[in-house]
């Protein structure tokens, strides 16, 4: 099978390649997708980079322990475990696992739930990772509430097109900061007011928020906590920096002023729920949720899509075409 794999660590173009590969054998407790089609999150293009260089450890020393790239997946079951008692040959779903950036890949049953009524498979991939750390980020983290006024920073991206819907669906009242290109856009998917930040410094608008979720990761912690009300919360995902911290030094400060104030900073990683994909696709089928996809890439261009989603400006999703739609 043809995949994009990375046996080194360095920038997308000169790390990742395509290669043919074996294509994996399942297990017991497994299924193999045939991949339709993937996305490409922040998380994918840090891994092939190896960065923060104190996470190599979990990447693999010297060397990447996974050559084969890529997370979030949509595609078609094409063989199960002897184990497995949800899906069948045929089945058409979306999730998560090692190597999306191929033609196969095998993980547990659990990582998958059926794709979406009126998705394409393109739109499906583009789901699991940024929508998961959308949901958990404001529902877990957050604890948003109706009514509440929620900040989003990064309202165009990957993750914040996605928190945005979610925000709404939770009867929250949403503001979405954002470049000037992308104002129309993240009014479009459900937010009540925007902020360009290219124009606005939002501190200064004298507006306090409940809650506020930052993906940006390079405004101080002191601007966003006026903005919070006294008890408000806030919550950093991500973060710019140099190769060893990757700014984990905001982030560290952050946790450490947190118990002695009344505001709440957390950060947080989000995780692979089953129970939480298939929310995920209940408020898709119930129209409250939508992927917005930039760009697509074929499986060849792998590398540039990859190279895009680093250089920070995807509206939205980007997505890889592993096969395409007859």
């Amino acid at each position: 099978m043809k995949a994009i794999v990375h046996y080194k660590y360095g920038s997308p173009g000169d790390a990742l390649e395509l290669q043919d590969i074996d294509k994996p054998v399942v297990k017991s407790d497994e299924v193999r997708v045939h991949i339709r089609a993937a996305s490409v999150q922040a998380g994918d293009w840090v891994i092939v980079r190896g960065v923060p260089y104190f996470a190599r450890p979990m990447y693999g020393l010297p060397k990447p322990k996974n050559p084969v790239a890529g997370t979030d997946m949509a595609g078609q079951v094409e063989a199960v475990g002897e184990n497995v008692k949800k899906f069948q040959p045929g089945d058409e779903v979306f999730g998560w696992g090692t190597g999306a950036f191929a033609e196969y890949a095998c993980a547990q049953e659990s990582n998958f739930v059926p794709k979406p009524k009126g998705l394409t498979f393109e739109q499906a991939a583009a789901i699991p990772g940024s929508a998961l750390t959308a949901l958990q980020a404001l529902r877990d983290q957050g604890e948003v509430q109706p009514g509440q006024k929620v900040l989003i920073i990064g309202a165009s991206g990957g993750v914040g097109t996605f928190a945005v819907q979610i925000a709404k669906a939770f009867g929250a009242e949403v503001t979405g900061m954002c470049s000037t290109r992308n104002v129309d856009m993240v009014r479009s998917i459900g937010a009540d007011h925007v902020i360009d930040y290219t124009k606005e410094e939002f501190t200064k608008r004298g507006e306090r928020y409940d809650l506020i979720l930052d993906m940006a990761g390079n405004r101080p912690l002191s601007h966003l906590r006026n903005a919070l009300t006294p008890k408000g919360a806030l919550i950093l995902i991500g973060g710019r920096g140099g190769p060893w911290l990757m700014g984990m030094g905001r982030t560290v400060r952050a946790l450490v002023l947190s118990p002695f104030v009344s505001q709440q900073m957390r950060f947080f990683v989000a995780s692979g729920n089953n129970k939480d994909l298939g929310f995920l696709k209940e408020l898709v089928e119930a129209g409250k949720l939508t992927p917005v996809i930039d760009r697509a890439y074929p499986l060849s261009e792998t590398p540039e899509a990859v190279s895009y989603v680093e250089a920070g400006h995807a509206r939205g999703k980007v997505v890889i075409i592993v096969a395409p739609d007859k």
